[in-house]
């Protein structure tokens, strides 16, 4: 999304490494101005928190409530998902790809930094019959992701410094299980070209070689589907425009 971005995670195993507690960074849109913009991105939860807490208080669900085009085209897709896989979605906002995912039967775990968000992604899971999803106020820079433990796991525009971006990155590793999935959307740093959304600094977006880096944690994830590429995103308010984004389906080899 928009400028995504959240927060969250770990503690450290013998799997895993200990990483030093991070700041907290935000999201932004279109609309705000370069400056706010700027302070989104601040490293302090006291600045940029309140912001996403209310801009997440309108009744209006911000990036709408139907799913992202390309994790549903992904999710309807069973080379990807098994059926009632556990799924972790990160930067999950106010629910929307988290309930999709429920209600195709899996079992979901929604995080994000906004409380509001949360409330209100718990609200539309209620709104549609969702049981099987959970939703989570968390830092993803103190996030236990555990170990082996997930099914797959969702990063939908969830753009983040590169210093935690990495840390997040090699956690996901750590956390999907052998054979488990990745499914990531972000915007590419042409994306600054197009303005209709994401983070106003291109090191917070991501590219597909970067990607390939940043996941290469000890060469345990095979893209399987992995471009960069313009396409239309038309999400809520905020979402409503031609961007550059980049796509990946990640698998974790087998041990």
């Amino acid at each position: 999304m928009r400028s995504i971005l959240m927060i969250l995670f770990a503690h450290p195993t013998k799997h895993s490494r200990a990483f030093p507690t991070r700041p907290i960074y935000h999201r932004t849109s279109q609309f705000t101005t370069a400056n706010n913009r700027k302070e989104l991105y601040a490293p302090t939860a006291r600045m940029a928190m309140p912001t996403w807490n209310d801009r997440y208080a309108s009744s209006d669900y911000m990036y709408g409530t139907q799913p992202n085009d390309f994790l549903e085209s992904i999710a309807n897709d069973p080379r990807y998902l098994h059926p009632s896989s556990k799924i972790l979605s990160i930067g999950e906002g106010e629910g929307r790809n988290a309930v999709h995912l429920g209600k195709l039967g899996h079992f979901v775990t929604g995080v994000d930094a906004s409380s509001v968000g949360i409330e209100k992604a718990r609200k539309l899971a209620s709104e549609h019959g969702v049981t099987n999803a959970i939703f989570e106020v968390a830092d993803l820079s103190q996030y236990d992701f555990g170990i082996e433990k997930w099914d797959a796991i969702v990063s939908i525009f969830c753009h983040l410094p590169p210093q935690l971006r990495r840390q997040v990155y090699r956690q996901i590793v750590d956390a999907l299980k052998p054979g488990g999935t990745l499914i990531l959307e972000a915007y590419t740093p042409k994306q600054l070209e197009y303005k209709t959304g994401g983070p106003p600094v291109a090191d917070m977006m991501c590219t597909l070689e970067g990607l390939r880096e940043e996941f290469g944690h000890g060469g345990w994830i095979d893209f399987v589907i992995g471009e960069e590429k313009e396409r239309s995103v038309m999400e809520g308010n905020l979402h409503t425009g031609l961007a550059h984004v980049v796509q990946v389906v990640g698998r974790k080899k087998p041990l």
